[in-house]
C-alpha cells in the first residue's frame, strides 16, 4: 500500500505549488473516494478532524513549516509507487476539486457528516484530534457522487 506522502508527491507533481491547507484535503478526498470507487485505502495513515477541517498529522509536520510545494521534504516518497487505478482516483479528485480554492474546500469538509460527527463535543475554532474513521468516510461518501 502506498502511503500518504506518496499521494501528496502525486498530488504537488500534478498541481505544482498548492497551500498546505490544501493538499490536506485533497489527500482527504482522494481516501475518502479510493474507499468509494475502489473498496480500498490509498494509504493506511489515519485523518484527524482538526479545526480546520480533515489533516493527516504525519503529513502536517511535514510541511507546517512550508505554507506551499515541500516536495523535497517528503523524504523517500514517490509518486510513482500509486498503481494505475490509485493515480486515476486522484486524477479525478484533482479533476473536481484541483480548481478550488482551500478555504471552499475546508468550508466543504464542515458541512459533510465524517468531520462533523468527530468534532462532535467541541466547539468551532476548538483543537481536536479525533480520527475520522474509515467506515464513518466510506459510509457517507457512498452515498454521494462528486460528479
Amino acid at each position: 500500500m502506498s502511503n500518504v506522502f506518496d499521494v501528496a508527491d502525486y498530488i504537488l507533481k500534478e498541481c505544482g505549488e498548492i497551500p498546505a491547507l490544501k493538499l490536506q484535503k485533497l489527500v482527504y478526498y482522494s481516501q475518502v473516494w479510493s474507499l468509494v470507487w475502489d473498496d480500498a485505502p490509498l494509504f493506511s495513515e489515519e485523518i484527524e478532524a482538526w479545526a480546520n477541517g480533515p489533516v493527516v498529522r504525519s503529513l502536517y509536520a511535514r510541511h507546517r513549516q512550508n505554507y506551499f510545494a515541500f516536495r523535497d521534504q517528503l523524504g523517500d516518497a514517490n509518486y510513482q509507487s500509486l498503481s494505475n487505478t490509485q493515480r486515476e482516483t486522484v486524477d479525478a479528485v484533482l479533476h473536481f476539486y484541483g480548481d478550488k480554492p482551500s478555504q471552499w474546500l475546508s468550508d466543504l469538509t464542515h458541512m459533510e457528516d465524517p468531520w462533523i460527527d468527530a468534532r462532535e463535543g467541541l466547539s468551532p475554532g476548538e483543537r481536536g484530534s479525533k480520527i475520522i474513521t474509515q467506515a464513518a468516510m466510506a459510509e457517507y461518501y457512498s452515498g454521494l457522487s462528486p460528479e
